[in-house]
């Protein structure tokens, strides 16, 4: 898992920056169509995975919640090395009625759904020449592009194919990075990555917290669901993810990522609130879950492109949030979740709304990072051109004498 995990971290932070890099001020919708498709996944993974579970166990017994948690918290003591051990007096039913789960028939399933992605990377990867054990005898598409600008726009031709083949991510996208770039910078730069951040991680904590943890609230007290019905809370929770980034995508068209922040970040909060001022409607549960989904969905994707239009799309930023906003989910589904088991199931709300306003806060702080550093751009760009006009006008005179002379001769 730790290994899946790595590698997906990888995938996510790539393509994002990508998008970014290549399609600029227009990234936004096609940010927005990325984290559809995550979305997505996410929903669709656990329905290929369902008829595989086994159906024996804590959703056909009327156990309580407690004795369900502690039978998993036996199982996860234990290695699968160990399951032997695991006496009858530990088990919530008895040892006749154990039904092994093929869930593994679901991983390879998806491995399976995922294979033709591989082999599409690979193939592009043969046409690029980037397998060394694999010449290609094909031009490189790339150098089929630069002989055609060449053809058409000559030595200028070469000076934009560079640009775009930087954008297309062959170049050093960490440039921005560097110590010489650095030097000279405004506290306001370095203040939108580290906001953003924390937009992201406060806002993706609440993703994984109230995806990780909407079952254990729904099934305690007072609202005490049954079992199988708290388990469709998850799946509403990542439906309305999933039809928030899709609608989205044309919302993206029409209106600034500023915008849409600051509606999904207030529509969170307002959220969150009516969850903790109605907390005994299993009713108002299933609602609030929807509606919160729907407002968290298109935060990721809308911060990405707000901070790359702030900061002139260097691409660093995207590698900071998408690290920020794991972060939140791994740290903030472990402090949540210690303080549910320490103070009980209403804590969840009360944590979710600490952390949306935390979250509202900062982006608050970001809007007005955002103006000072447009102010220090506007005066650096008067700057150079209250230089560059005196240069301009002593040419113009030189050249003015020179015309005279000429014509005195």
């Amino acid at each position: 898992m730790a290994v899946s995990g790595f590698a997906m971290g990888i995938i996510d932070t790539i393509a994002n920056i990508q998008l970014v890099s290549i399609y600029q001020r227009d990234s936004a919708v096609f940010l927005q169509a990325l984290h559809f498709f995550i979305g997505f996944g996410a929903l669709v993974s656990p329905l290929i995975a369902d008829p595989f579970l086994s159906e024996t166990g804590c959703g056909n017994h009327t156990e309580n919640g407690t004795e369900i948690m502690h039978h998993f918290r036996n199982m996860l003591r234990n290695s699968p090395i160990a399951e032997h051990n695991i006496t009858q007096s530990n088990l919530p039913y008895h040892e006749g009625e154990i039904e092994e789960s093929n869930v593994h028939y679901a991983f390879w399933i998806m491995a399976l759904i995922n294979l033709p992605v591989p082999i599409a990377v690979l193939f592009l990867m043969y046409r690029e020449q980037l397998i060394p054990c694999c010449p290609s005898g094909t031009p490189r598409l790339l150098d089929k592009d630069e002989l055609a600008m060449e053809n058409q726009q000559g030595a200028e031709g070469s000076d934009v194919e560079q640009k775009e083949h930087e954008a297309g991510g062959h170049g050093n996208i960490f440039s921005c990075c560097q110590n010489d770039n650095l030097r000279g910078l405004p506290v306001s730069f370095f203040m939108i990555h580290i906001l953003g951040g924390m937009v992201l991680f406060m806002t993706d904590g609440i993703v994984g917290a109230y995806a990780g943890f909407v079952y254990t609230y729904g099934v305690s007290p007072p609202i005490s669901l049954p079992n199988k019905t708290a388990g469709y809370l998850a799946s509403i929770f990542w439906a309305a993810i999933t039809a928030g980034r899709l609608l989205s995508i044309p919302l993206s068209y029409r209106f600034q990522p500023v915008r849409l922040l600051m509606f999904n970040l207030a529509g969170a909060i307002v959220t969150v609130l009516m969850l903790l001022i109605f907390y005994t409607s299993s009713t108002f549960l299933f609602a609030g879950t929807f509606f919160c989904g729907l407002f968290l969905s298109s935060i990721f994707p809308c911060m990405l492109a707000y901070t790359e239009d702030i900061l002139d799309y260097q691409g660093c930023a995207t590698s900071v949030l998408v690290t920020s906003a794991g972060m939140g989910e791994m740290v903030m589904q472990v402090l949540v979740g210690s303080i549910i088991q320490a103070q009980g199931s209403y804590s969840f709300l009360l944590c979710g709304m600490i952390i949306a306003c935390l979250g509202f806060i900062l982006f608050i702080g970001l809007l007005l990072f955002h103006r000072m550093h447009r102010n220090y751009l506007t005066g650096t760009t008067k700057k150079s051109a209250m230089v560059e006009e005196p240069a301009t006008e002593q040419n113009g005179s030189a050249k003015t004498e020179q015309k005279e002379e000429t014509e005195s001769s």
